[in-house]
């Protein structure tokens, strides 16, 4: 499993996806290590409930760029953990917000689904408001305003 770390601060590591690159590994000292009698279903909880907004994503998955361009438009710079095929049914039994494969968005530890999820609350001009709510962004980062 590997992350990319953002949040607010926006940090980036002149990738394409505006993260940064973490490695999780069980002999990091960081919070974010992955212990080595963590079940995959409770690190992805534990991920879930740790940060704001999260992808769970596939690295040839086109929906999955979508979605993280999409966010990263809006001023959104979400932590994204790249899946192995084997790791997508973990998110699967172990989320517990229905979502059903990657990609895979969670705004403040509640699962809002896939792509169409995120772009028809964009749509719906309630994504800024969640994301206001949880942290993600303030009102003065919001500088992308969705077609009328």
């Amino acid at each position: 499993m590997a992350m990319h770390g953002g949040g607010a601060d926006g940090g980036r590591d002149g990738g394409g996806d505006g993260g940064v690159r973490l490695e999780l590994s069980p002999t990091s000292a960081s919070p974010l290590s992955i212990g080595e009698a963590e079940s995959p279903e409770m690190r992805i909880r534990r991920l879930i409930a740790e940060n704001p907004v999260v992808i769970f994503s596939r690295g040839s998955c086109c929906m999955c760029h979508v979605m993280k361009r999409l966010l990263a438009t809006i001023g959104v710079h979400p932590t994204v953990i790249e899946l192995a095929e084997d790791e997508v049914a973990a998110l699967c039994d172990g989320s517990g917000g229905g979502a059903s494969g990657a990609p895979a968005l969670y705004i403040g530890g509640a699962c809002v689904g896939g792509l169409e999820s995120l772009v028809a609350l964009h749509l719906g001009n309630k994504l800024v408001p969640k994301l206001v709510q949880v942290g993600a962004l303030t009102n003065n980062d919001f500088i992308f305003s969705p077609p009328t």
